[in-house]
This record gives C-alpha cells, sequence and structure tokens, in this order.
C-alpha cells in the first residue's frame, strides 16, 4: 500500500523535470468535519492534470478552475475554503467544515526538484524531516525532525511541516488482541504488517488491508522491516516471539515498542532481556511494559483500544502526564 504523499511527490518530480510548473497544496488544518487530515498533499500542473486529495472532491474541483483562470501565480499562499470571506474560494464545503490549504507555485529549476527529492526519501522511511515555508517569500527548508509531535505547526510568517513514511505498525505474531489492534490501526490510516510464522495458528485468519509475513518478526526486523515511523507491539504472551522481537526493534528507530502482560509478566521478561539478550538500562526504557494507556481494558478490543491510544499518544508528544 504506497503512502499517497509518496505518490503526490513523485509525481510533481516527474513534472519537474520535464520542465513543467506546478502547484503543491498542503492541508494546513481542519476544523469541523472534514475528509483529509492536515498534512495531505495535492499536486497540480499547468496542464491541470493533478494528483492526491485535499477533500471529497469539491475542493479540488474549484481549485483546478481556479488554476486554468491564471490564479495562485504569487510564490506562496493560504486560502481557507467553507468559508465565505476569502474571496479565492468559492466553496462552501457540503460536510459544514473548514480546509485552510497551503498553495505553493513551484517552477521546474534544479532547487525545486531537489526539494522534492528529499521529500521522497523521507517518505521512504529513509529520514524524518521538517518542512518549514516562508509565507511571505515562499522559501523553504529542511530540517532532521527527531521528536514526535503534531504534524502541522503555524506561526505568523511560516509554517512547519513533519514530512515522514506512512505510520507503519508491525505485530509482532498473531492473537485475538493482534486481530483488534490490525482492524483499529488499518482504520486509523497505518500500513499494517503482521509477522507470525506459526502455520497452525494462521489457519483461517482473515486481515483486510494487513500484510501477513510468515516469517518471525525478529527477522523482519532485523532486515530492515522498521523505520523511525513504524510501531512495533508483541501481543501473543510467547516469549520465542516477543522476547526476540523486543530484542530487534530497540536496536531500530521504531517510535513506539511494546509488548502484552501483567506488570509480574514484565518484570520477568526484563530479567530475560537483561540476562539473555543482553539489552541495557536504556533500551529496555524504550520498551512499554504494560503495553498500552490503563483503561482497564480485560477484553481483546479493549486492549487493542488501550494499545493504540498510547500509539497516538506518543505520535503526538503527548506526555502521559498531559493526559
Amino acid at each position: 500500500m504506497q503512502h499517497l504523499d509518496l505518490q503526490v511527490v513523485r509525481r510533481a518530480l516527474e513534472w519537474s523535470t520535464a520542465g513543467q510548473r506546478l502547484w503543491l497544496c498542503t492541508v494546513l488544518a481542519t476544523y469541523g468535519s472534514a475528509p483529509r487530515a492536515p498534512g495531505s498533499l495535492l499536486a497540480v500542473n499547468a496542464d491541470g492534470q493533478w494528483i492526491g486529495s485535499l477533500s471529497g472532491g469539491c475542493v479540488e474541483e474549484d481549485f483546478l478552475e481556479r488554476i486554468a483562470e491564471g490564479a495562485f501565480l504569487e510564490a506562496v499562499s493560504v486560502v481557507r475554503y467553507g468559508e465565505g470571506d476569502d474571496p479565492r474560494s468559492r466553496v462552501s464545503l457540503p460536510c459544514g467544515g473548514v480546509l485552510d490549504v497551503l498553495v505553493e507555485k513551484l517552477e521546474p529549476v534544479c532547487e525545486v526538484q531537489a526539494h522534492l527529492r528529499e521529500l521522497e526519501s523521507a517518505l521512504l522511511g529513509r529520514r524524518r524531516l521538517i518542512r518549514e515555508v516562508d509565507l511571505s517569500s515562499g522559501a523553504r527548508s529542511l530540517f532532521d525532525d527527531r521528536e514526535q509531535g503534531v504534524r502541522i505547526e503555524r506561526e505568523i510568517d511560516r509554517v512547519r511541516v513533519r514530512i515522514g513514511a506512512a505510520q507503519r505498525l508491525l505485530l509482532a505474531g498473531y492473537s485475538s488482541v493482534a486481530q483488534a489492534c490490525a482492524e483499529f490501526a488499518v482504520g486509523l490510516g497505518f500500513e499494517v504488517i503482521l509477522c507470525d510464522p506459526r502455520d497452525e495458528v494462521l489457519e483461517g485468519v482473515v486481515l483486510e488491508n494487513v500484510e501477513i509475513r510468515r516469517q518471525l518478526p525478529s527477522v523482519f526486523i532485523a532486515d530492515g522491516g522498521c523505520h523511525s515511523d513504524t510501531a512495533v507491539v508483541a501481543l501473543t504472551h510467547d516469549p520465542r516471539i516477543d522476547d526476540l522481537a523486543m530484542m530487534e526493534a530497540v536496536r531500530t528507530e521504531a517510535f513506539y515498542i511494546g509488548v502484552m502482560g501483567s506488570m509480574l509478566t514484565s518484570q520477568k521478561r526484563f530479567e530475560r532481556l537483561r540476562r539473555i539478550g543482553g539489552l541495557g538500562e536504556a533500551e529496555l526504557a524504550r520498551i512499554h511494559a504494560p503495553i498500552g494507556l490503563n483503561l482497564g481494558s480485560k477484553t481483546p478490543a479493549e486492549i487493542a483500544l488501550a494499545v493504540l491510544a498510547d500509539i497516538l499518544r506518543i505520535r503526538s508528544g503527548i506526555p502521559r502526564d498531559k493526559l
């Protein structure tokens, strides 16, 4: 399942290297009901070809009409859709929501193409970036991103956008809780991968929009299956799967690593990981165990909800004491 933003950036790069002017649009903020999240991308070239999405279709249609009429010739602008006070927006969203959209005019020059290649690299998971755009001049800068937090940060004179690979959930082993986690995560827009070498456990398992790999999760992780936008969760209660996955996961840049079990089970697991896995305190501190938020969860669905809620908390950069 290819990241839609990656498709947008790659097509924009193709157009630019072919000598075409293009407009790159980014959803900055949504108010009320809106079908696309902040950070979503759309690219349009001078011929009216486009890729990506800002809404359910009404915004895209209006924007294409404005491009054909010769609008958006400034280097950068911010347009609000869904309210009547912006003369560049002639759309009232049927869902009643409001969108703020950053529109950048990109000329077909080497500087733009180099910038797009850096974005492509980030979207492939090779690095995480903060993309900064000056709202007066349209100047663009890229900085390494070493923290989790909101995807869009907006000031009076500039916008910062976090750029990274599609959020990935790696399920280390199958269980009823893993099944519920997969279903929740797909609905939240995660790329979901399940690794389990046990044919007898996977027999009859059906998970829509989930990649199932019949191999040890530790092997998949060691082979480069994790990037900095990956959450690794082990939910089987089988040390042969859970412990090995933890040993490999802490050696990656995964932003969340968690394993299911009671407080006592977790203490015994940490003892094994110290003794057998040779993990130090810094590595053990990266493992969330017991996993998830303490919501009083009992059923597989409730546990999965607690796990995904904790992953979203970390992804948004919110400390537990701020909940």
